[in-house]
């Protein structure tokens, strides 16, 4: 997977200024006269839909450049996709990237379904969205949908027992929630809230709202029990409500939407529909109504077969499940079919990276993770250069998984630290460990006489990801140690390591690549769930404390007291020296062990698709792969 290098790009005044800053929409000249969408002049004609201008907000989002250099398109056509899974569905709500805030390609942050908002003391958040906007189904977008997810979705005992977000919390408090009226929210906390206005923009958005229309016939306050188990199996209504609600998984036909397509297909399916949203907010200078592109298709093969398919031209877009050494068949293939073969940057700390997992259940595994000097030794047994040599064509850097180069953070020795190839360096630091009796093989002993072998769970179906894992097995077993390889589904890889019976994983490098100081430095702390080496005091942060683990290594107290100070600082320069304390800690320590970054990312165009950028970010966040770049406006020639 690859992730994000260019994040969470804030302004030390947009958080924190002591006096108020507005946040206007795009540049809005006078409206253009809009002009319908040929793809639905019949439904408009029958009555089945409204006019252009009933199905518009007010006060569109008006987008006047591209990222592409095709600029402004023709309406329809069609765009096939290819995925490797059914649940890749949620990959529309990623690409598609309608947010309240957005990124532009420049890494700014703008109003896109908000009309504007304003920020005070970095503590109090007005948002107003764009009077007349509407649901995929046309029923109106209001504060009603933002009051029913507080209320009855983020404080609801059934549905989130326990509480809201930790990231809609400063010190364990929620904010303040005012609706002013039918277009106007404020959140007001009583201490400033760093993250929020990023929260908006990730691939993966903190979602304030919910299509309340449709979901209260789901929910127990506003329908009965009874008869909503009569419509949909379940045990309770609760059960229900949670397999509905997937504004992020994309797999529900019935919920409204607002991204510019909407799936039609019931999964599971080989083959999945997304047609065009009548009521989505953004237009072209000319008045056109966005999308360009009348339908995507997504259709399910397997994702070793991807690569080959997109080269002969059986996708029009392919922005993932391609590997840097599938670009020499897609440049070859391309002079047949007639795709363009592009190379993106990649933002991601490390292609992938080993995490040593301090919550496993495996005392003796445990005890040797969380010493520092067997993570060092793993670490400096591993040869990066003959990873880029072997894997990657001599095209990658050697790298600790940390920050990347662009960032205004970073420091060579991020990358260095712990992570130049020395097996003498790393034989001595196991020895002084106590591991100095090894078996006929080769293979060092544990204290308890059995070999120092033990199993790297991954999800990763990618084949330079498992080369580059196999590879560095290999390079171990010439320190004494065995690790042996075993994929996971998904949710079976995630459910082991927070249980802790993984003892180590391996899985892509950091996504926090290129932080400023505004930046959260959270993933580089014990507070996420998804923080593979401690997923434990992650998720006991999560849970308020009712789940997981507290943290009980010194070192990652260090690390929980350094997030807080970066969290409760105003100054850019406290805020620095936060992230820089965090980043050194996370280098020493080794927490995960990284392999090479800078790696590039193939992307293919098929030969009438326009406006997709020749150069691109290829990451995670921000923008969500393509997202940044603003599908919508991607058209089909005639």
């Amino acid at each position: 997977m690859g992730l994000a290098m260019k994040r969470r790009v804030l302004t030390q005044a947009l958080l924190m200024g002591l006096v108020a800053r507005s946040f206007p929409a795009f540049a809005a000249n006078p409206l253009p006269a809009l002009q319908e969408t040929p793809g639905l002049l019949d439904k408009v004609k029958s009555g089945a839909l409204p006019p252009v201008d009933k199905r518009l907000p007010r006060q569109p989002r008006v987008i006047e450049s591209f990222s592409g250099a095709d600029g402004i398109g023709r309406q329809g056509g069609q765009l096939n996709m290819l995925v490797a899974a059914t649940r890749d569905t949620r990959l529309m709500t990623v690409y598609s990237y309608t947010r309240l805030i957005v990124y532009d390609d420049k890494f700014k942050l703008h109003p896109d379904i908000l009309e504007s908002y304003e920020v005070k003391e970095g503590r109090e958040f007005t948002f107003k969205l764009r009077a007349g906007h509407k649901w995929s189904d046309g029923h109106p977008f209001t504060t009603e949908d933002f009051r029913f997810f507080w209320e009855d979705i983020a404080n609801n005992k059934d549905l989130s027992p326990n509480g809201p977000s930790v990231e809609l919390l400063v010190e364990g408090k929620p904010p303040k929630v005012e609706i002013l009226d039918e277009v106007t929210i404020r959140y007001t906390w009583h201490k400033p809230n760093p993250d929020f206005i990023e929260s908006q923009a990730r691939a993966a958005p903190l979602f304030l709202f919910r299509p309340a229309h449709y979901l209260k016939t789901l929910h127990g306050k506003y329908a009965e029990e009874e008869e909503i188990l009569k419509r949909y199996k379940g045990s309770r209504w609760s059960n229900v409500f949670k397999r509905q609600d997937a504004m992020y998984g994309n797999s529900n036909v019935d919920l409204p939407t607002l991204n510019p397509w909407v799936l039609t297909t019931v999964p599971p399916a080989q083959r999945f529909v997304f047609v065009r949203n009548p009521y989505f907010h953004r237009i072209d200078s000319k008045g056109q109504q966005l999308p360009y592109i009348n339908d995507v298709i997504m259709t399910v093969v397997a994702a070793n077969l991807i690569p080959a398919k997109a080269g002969l031209g059986e996708s029009d877009l392919q922005p993932r499940y391609l590997g840097l050494r599938d670009f020499t068949f897609l440049r070859d293939a391309a002079k047949t079919s007639g795709i363009k073969a592009l190379l993106w940057e990649k933002g991601s700390g490390s292609e992938v990276a080993f995490y040593p997992n301090m919550n496993a259940n495996d005392e003796t595994w445990r005890k040797l993770n969380r010493d520092v000097r067997f993570r060092r030794a793993l670490s400096l047994a591993i040869n990066r250069e003959e990873l880029s040599d072997v894997v990657y064509s001599g095209l990658a850097k050697p790298s600790a998984n940390t920050i990347m180069p662009r960032s205004p953070l970073f420091k060579p020795e991020y990358a260095t630290k712990w992570a130049t190839y020395d097996v003498k360096a790393a034989n001595k630091l196991l020895d002084e460990i106590g591991l100095t009796k090894k078996g006929g093989d080769g293979i060092r002993l544990l204290p308890n006489g059995q070999p120092a072998m033990f199993v790297i769970e991954h999800s990763s179906e990618k084949a330079d990801e498992v080369d580059t894992m196999t590879l560095v097995t290999d390079q171990w077993k010439k320190i004494g140690i065995k690790a042996l390889l075993k994929p996971q589904t998904t949710d079976n890889f995630r459910l082991r390591t927070t249980s802790g019976e993984a003892i180590m994983t391996a899985y892509a490098g950091v996504t926090t690549a290129a932080p400023t100081v505004d930046t959260s430095p959270r993933e580089f702390t014990p507070v996420m769930q998804g923080g593979l080496q401690w997923p434990k005091w992650g998720l006991y942060v999560e849970s308020k404390g009712k789940q997981g683990e507290p943290c009980d290594m010194e070192v990652g107290k260090t690390l929980l007291g350094l997030l807080q100070k970066w969290e409760q600082s105003v100054d850019a320069a406290e805020k620095r020296k936060a992230w820089e304390e965090i980043l050194a800690v996370n280098a020493e320590e080794v927490f995960s062990i990284g392999t090479v970054n800078e790696v590039r990312q193939p992307v293919t165009v098929g030969k009438k698709v326009r406006n997709v950028p020749e150069k691109g970010y290829w990451a995670w966040d921000p923008g969500g792969y393509i997202g940044l770049y603003e599908p919508d406006t991607f058209w089909i020639a005639g």
